[in-house]
C-alpha cells in the first residue's frame, strides 16, 4: 500500500507540475506551446524520486518472524508491535505461527531459509530446542534474533550471528513479591506471621516461568516473611486452565490462601474468575499478582480487581528486536543481548499503562 501510495503521490506532483501552464481544459497542443519546458523535466524528475524512495523503501530486505503460537495474548501485541516497526524500516516481513508445535516450526524455518530471507526472528516453541535452531540457522548463515525465550550462554555463544531480546525474568518474579509486601498487611492477611499462597506457573521448561516463580517467593523471605506453598498448578500461561485449577484451589483450601501469584496475566485473568465466583475480593481478604500488563489486567487493577502486575515491555522489546535485526542486514556490529526493564504496576500508575486498541 505505501508503495502504490508513493507511486500515486508521484503521479500526482508530474500532473501538478504540468498543468501549471494552462487550466485543465486546455489542449495538449495548447498546454506544449505555453508551458516551459522545465516543468515536464521537474514533473519526471519528482516522479522519478518519489519512486527512487519508495524503492529504498522496500528494499530493506526480507524478514522471517517465528511465533510460538499466536493465540498467546503477549506475544499477539509483541509481534502486532514488531511487524509495524520492522514495516515501518522498509522491511518485507513475514510472520508464521508455530501453532506451539515445534516440528511445525523447525519446518517454517527451513522454509524461511529455502525463501532467502535476510533475517530471522525467532520465538521458539520449545527452550530445549534452543540447540536445533541455532544449529539450523547457524549452518544457513542466516542472523537470528531469538525473543522472549531464553537460551543458555553456552548455546549463544554458538554461533556469531545470534543475538538474544528480552527481560530479566528474575527481576519480574522479584517485582511480583514486591508488590506484595508492599500491601498493608505485607500479604498476612490474617495475621499469623505467615504468607500462605498458591502458584499458578507457565511452561515449566521456560527460564521465565521457573524464575518468577522462584524470585516472587524469594523476595518475600529475603525481607524476613515465613511462607507457605499450599500449591503449585502447571497451567502453562493458560488462562482457563488457570481458572480451573483455582476454583479447586478455593474449594480444597478456602480461606487459607492469602496470595495467589500467576506467572502471566492471562492466568491472572483466569484466577480473578474464579476468585470472584467464590465470593472472595482482591484487596481484601486475598491478593493476586501477574505479569505482562496486558490491557485487561491492567484496567482490573485500576478497578481494585488485582493487587498488581509487572509491565512486559512488549513494544520496547520489538523495538530492540528490530534494531538489532536492522544491524545484521546492514552488516553492522551487534551486541549479544538487549535487555528492556520490567516495571511495576500498581494502582496509582496503572492508568497511564493502559493501550489503546
Amino acid at each position: 500500500m505505501k508503495k502504490f501510495a508513493a507511486l500515486a503521490l508521484a503521479g500526482c506532483m508530474a500532473v501538478s507540475l504540468a498543468a501549471c501552464g494552462g487550466s485543465a481544459s486546455t489542449s495538449t497542443a495548447a498546454s506544449e506551446s505555453t508551458a516551459p519546458a522545465e516543468s515536464t523535466s521537474a514533473a519526471e524528475s519528482a516522479a522519478e524520486s518519489a519512486a527512487e524512495s519508495v524503492t529504498e523503501a522496500t528494499q530493506g530486505g526480507k524478514v522471517g518472524v517465528c511465533i510460538y503460537k499466536f493465540d498467546d495474548a503477549f506475544m499477539t501485541t509483541y509481534r502486532n508491535a514488531l511487524q509495524e516497526i520492522l514495516e515501518g524500516k522498509g522491511y518485507e516481513v513475514t510472520i508464521v505461527d508455530g501453532n506451539n508445535d515445534q516440528a511445525k516450526q523447525n519446518e517454517q524455518i527451513n522454509t524461511f531459509i529455502t525463501q532467502g530471507v535476510d533475517a530471522l526472528i525467532i520465538n521458539p516453541v520449545m527452550t530445549s530446542a534452543a540447540d536445533q535452531i541455532i544449529s539450523t540457522v547457524k549452518g544457513a548463515d542466516v542472523p537470528t534474533v531469538l525473543i522472549n525465550r531464553e537460551p543458555t550462554a553456552d548455546q549463544m555463544s554458538a554461533y556469531d550471528k545470534l543475538v538474544y531480546v528480552g527481560c530479566d525474568a528474575a527481576q519480574s518474579g522479584t517485582f511480583q513479591g514486591e508488590l506484595i509486601l508492599d500491601t498493608e498487611n505485607k500479604g498476612d492477611i490474617n495475621g499469623d506471621g505467615k504468607i500462605t499462597y498458591i502458584m499458578c506457573k507457565g511452561d515449566p521448561e521456560n527460564i521465565d516461568a521457573q524464575y518468577r516463580t522462584e524470585y516472587s517467593i524469594k523476595a518475600l523471605t529475603d525481607a524476613g516473611k515465613e511462607v507457605e506453598c499450599l500449591y503449585e498448578y502447571l497451567d502453562n500461561w493458560d488462562q482457563t486452565t488457570a481458572q480451573q485449577d483455582v476454583a479447586n484451589a478455593l474449594s480444597q483450601y478456602g480461606d487459607k490462601i492469602e496470595v495467589v501469584f500467576c506467572n502471566n496475566d492471562a492466568m491472572a485473568l483466569g484466577a480473578l474468575q474464579s476468585i470472584q465466583q467464590a465470593g472472595r475480593t482482591v484487596g481484601k481478604d486475598v491478593y493476586l499478582v501477574g505479569v505482562d500488563a496486558l490491557v485487561e489486567a491492567v484496567q482490573n487493577v485500576v478497578d481494585g480487581n488485582m493487587t498488581g502486575t509487572v509491565l512486559n515491555d512488549d513494544v520496547g522489546q520489538a523495538t530492540k528486536a528490530a534494531e538489532a535485526t536492522k544491524l545484521f542486514v546492514e552488516g553492522k556490529d551487534v551486541e549479544k543481548y538487549y535487555w528492556v526493564d520490567y516495571v511495576k504496576v500498581t494502582k496509582d500508575n496503572a492508568s497511564q499503562y493502559l493501550k489503546e486498541d
